[in-house]
């Protein structure tokens, strides 16, 4: 799974981090915004378990929500 870009995204988090992946979100003042694509055996993987598992460093800091989507939360027009 990897992260890409989208029309609406904004910004690119970790652009000049190599330890990182770069990042490009959409950021309205309070939710940023990310579109991954998964490969074709995590897609198998993912239709025939129905399991999708998010991990989250926090660096010891508070946990964030999180809210995964199989659909842009951006417009209906995004992919």
């Amino acid at each position: 799974m990897k992260p890409i870009d989208f029309p609406r995204s904004m910004i690119v988090l970790a652009e000049d981090q190599p330890e990182y992946l770069p990042l490009p979100v959409h950021f309205d003042g309070e939710t940023m915004t990310s579109c991954w694509k998964l490969s074709w055996r995590e897609r198998l993987m993912l239709l025939f378990t129905g399991k999708l598992w998010l991990c989250q460093l926090t660096f010891g800091g508070p946990f964030q929500p999180q809210l995964p989507l199989t659909e842009s939360p951006l417009a209906k027009s995004v992919s």
